[in-house]
């Protein structure tokens, strides 16, 4: 699980920088994407091994390609 924290943190941090680049609060977020506000949080700080459902969730809420939250993430 240590090298996949690394890849979970990064992308927490690259969803945390696409929500804060559109203005959104984590709460604003979980709203649009259907999720609860701690599970965004918890995403955010790499604590969630997400499902691929969910970023396909996050990235159409933040209006991204899925692609830009997990290009070039390693183990």
């Amino acid at each position: 699980m240590a090298e996949d924290s690394q890849a979970l943190r990064e992308f927490g941090s690259r969803v945390r920088e696409q929500r804060r680049g559109r203005g959104l609060s984590q709460e604003g977020l979980a709203e649009q994407a259907g999720l609860h506000r701690t599970y965004i949080g918890s995403v955010e700080r790499g604590e969630r091994n997400i499902s691929l459902v969910n970023i396909l969730v996050l990235a159409e809420a933040l209006d991204v390609d899925a692609g830009e939250l997990v290009t070039d993430l390693t183990l």
